[in-house]
């Protein structure tokens, strides 16, 4: 029988790897790996914080990295991007495929401010080519990139996703009604995807007295792109408000 070397090179490398992220580490190595870490993150922020703070007032899009360009909700994450930059606004997104680029794409195609912010995973994420070449950051740490979402975001347009899609919705969440970031706008688009979520909310969370009655008008569920920009829009008119007060 033939040996193949090159796939026992590959295994040998493989259990290698194993068995080094199950070997524990001391303690100063440890530390001292946490350490450094800091500097990464602080140097995460401080590029955030210094071409975020000059791109002005923006709504970020959130949805599946996973949608194809051939769904309906890519078409109608463009189409929202589209119209929200007709009014005023930059539009943010993940960066990467899916409905982040069909954002990025509307944005782009309405000549307005295109932001990606992208995110390094172990099967690395690629931005898309809609993002304005000077206004995309790549993140390691999930948590850093996770405020500047928050920080510059003045409003936010869910589409349907996964996990990553409903842990940004609930921080946003969490964070306007604890009062950590002003009572931004919050628009779900897709009735069929986020009914089922609003119906547990109020049967199950509020009847448990896990949420306030008032909780569950921190966010709107539409279905078309002209209702989810007038969740924004409207809010802002309604108060007399310019996108950036």
């Amino acid at each position: 029988m033939e040996i193949d070397n090159k796939k026992f090179e590959e295994w040998d490398e493989e259990e290698s790897k194993i068995r080094r992220a199950l070997t524990p580490k001391d303690w100063n190595e440890i530390t001292t790996h946490n350490s450094w870490q800091i500097f990464k993150i602080m140097s995460e922020f401080v590029e955030g914080f210094e071409k975020l703070s000059e791109i002005g007032p923006c709504v970020t899009v959130f949805g599946s990295a996973r949608t194809e360009p051939d769904n309906e909700y890519y078409e109608l994450a463009a189409k929202i991007a589209f119209k929200l930059v007709k009014r005023g606004f930059g539009v943010i997104s993940g960066g990467g495929p899916g409905i982040m680029e069909a954002a990025n794409k509307g944005a782009h195609k309405a000549k307005g401010k295109s932001v990606g912010l992208n995110i390094e995973l172990p099967h690395e994420q690629g931005s898309n080519p809609y993002i304005d070449h000077d206004k995309l950051i790549t993140f390691k740490y999930f948590f850093v990139r996770k405020t500047m979402f928050t920080k510059y975001s003045q409003g936010f347009v869910v589409l349907p996703g996964g996990f990553g899609t409903c842990d940004e919705l609930f921080e946003a969440l969490t964070l306007i009604q604890t009062g950590k970031i002003a009572h931004f706008p919050i628009a779900l688009v897709g009735k069929e995807y986020w009914e089922d979520l609003d119906k547990w909310f109020k049967k199950v969370m509020l009847k448990n007295g896990n949420i306030n009655a008032d909780d569950v008008d921190l966010y709107h569920i539409v279905d078309t792109a002209d209702e989810a920009v007038a969740v924004i829009s409207d809010f802002y008119d309604k108060y007399k408000l310019k996108p950036n007060f």
